[in-house]
């Protein structure tokens, strides 16, 4: 099987043992504790999933820069993004700057219990060029209306740093059992149904017919034994498609329209950055750490608005030395039903074709016709699938209605 980014073998912060996490979790309570952001959550449970590997905890502010500046740590390591918990000025008292240990409280369970501990190493102010240097590099954009900007710049101006236990994954496994997965549980699924070659599929939307196909040629080209689809389980900007409802209509795509035992279907812990390049390598490199071997990496990938263009994503890639990834890329067009051929096709392969000869609806008309009760085309989405979004969004128009 590939090996996982940077270390011959996955190095997950979790504390498996169960007395040891325990001790930790009791030790924790007497700690000064601090109420994180949802990000900084997030990347705690990537890292203690074994995702992030082989990174042992949040970056401090030299090292955030040189990521967000070259892509690489200061050991050399292709990373292109940055690993950070910055929090306000204004939560950190004498008891955090005296503490050689913390305990990082979860914002979104009530009560805000401890998720992990972590051995305080450095706590530094972050300049506003300090902050412009590390949004401009990741996002490619200040515009403080980029989601991503927007959860970044609010989560504080102060950077906690330093190596981190983790004590659970944060609300995932209660409210996703049968699809959040650690990438140690997705390497042991391949490996016990004896796939060698493996293609990634991003989402963080509900599949329609144009995705399915893109998997299933994704397959056949690179001759893979099977496909993951790997949802984002995490906070997404107003609007998207909460995860439950993606969460069952993957499945019952799935289940009616490929073949027995060639997909996995799972999530991942995490928050949406929607950084479009930088957020597609760290999607090729946590799906390297699951034991993929290629990733669709489409138009528009992790993007969001007009800030990228729609092969940015791809194009990043370009820029990478060949052998700072394992994991490789199957590069994906514009796909949809074609009128002419009656398939669903890449749209580079079709170089004759108008637009008038494609079935392609804007998200915004999906939306109008589900939550009006009527049918999207059965070339564009299977019907239980639009059945299930349908019921999502009929209920969020009798909701806005009251």
């Amino acid at each position: 099987m590939i090996s996982p980014h940077g270390s011959p073998t996955l190095k997950p912060l979790l504390i498996e043992d169960a007395a040891e996490r325990r001790a930790l979790a009791a030790e924790a309570q007497r700690l000064p504790g601090i109420v994180t952001s949802s990000a900084a959550a997030a990347n705690a449970v990537m890292l203690g999933s074994g995702y992030f590997t082989p990174m042992t905890g949040y970056m401090n502010v030299a090292e955030a820069l040189r990521v967000a500046e070259s892509m690489h740590t200061s050991g050399g390591l292709l990373w292109p993004v940055p690993i950070v918990n910055f929090v306000r000025a204004d939560q950190v008292d004498a008891t955090i700057r005296g503490a050689k240990r913390i305990a990082l409280r979860d914002p979104n369970i009530a009560g805000n219990p401890v998720y992990a501990v972590m051995d305080v190493q450095a706590i530094e102010p972050v300049s506003a060029d300090q902050r412009r240097v590390l949004v401009e590099n990741t996002f490619r954009t200040t515009d403080p209306k980029h989601p991503g900007v927007e959860a970044f710049t609010a989560a504080g101006d102060v950077a906690l740093s330093g190596p981190i236990r983790v004590l659970n994954f944060s609300y995932f496994p209660d409210e996703f059992p049968d699809t959040f997965r650690t990438a140690g549980q997705i390497r042991e699924d391949i490996r016990s149904r004896g796939w060698n070659a493996v293609v990634a599929f991003q989402t963080r939307n509900p599949m329609h017919r144009a995705h399915e196909e893109l998997c299933k040629m994704a397959r056949d080209a690179v001759k893979a034994d099977g496909v993951l689809i790997h949802m984002l389980l995490g906070r997404l900007k107003p609007g998207d498609i909460p995860a439950a409802v993606r969460d069952a209509s993957i499945r019952k795509m799935v289940e009616l329209y490929f073949p027995p035992n060639s997909v996995i279907v799972a999530g991942y812990g995490f928050d949406m950055l929607y950084a479009g390049p930088r957020e597609a390598v760290l999607h090729a490199i946590f799906r390297q750490n699951c034991g993929c071997t290629h990733l669709i990496v489409g138009r528009d990938h992790a993007g969001v608005g007009n800030y990228y263009g729609p092969f940015d994503a791809q194009a990043i890639f370009d820029t990478i030395p060949r052998d700072a990834l394992q994991i490789r890329i199957f590069r994906a067009d514009h796909t949809a039903w074609s009128k002419k051929v009656n398939k669903v096709v890449m749209m580079r392969d079709y170089p004759d074709h108008t637009p008038d000869d494609y079935i392609n609806l804007s998200g915004t008309r999906v939306r109008e016709l589900l939550a009006a009760g009527q049918p999207l085309p059965p070339e564009f989405a299977r019907p239980e699938v639009a059945n299930i979004l349908m019921a999502h969004y009929q209920a969020e128009a009798r909701q806005a209605a009251r």
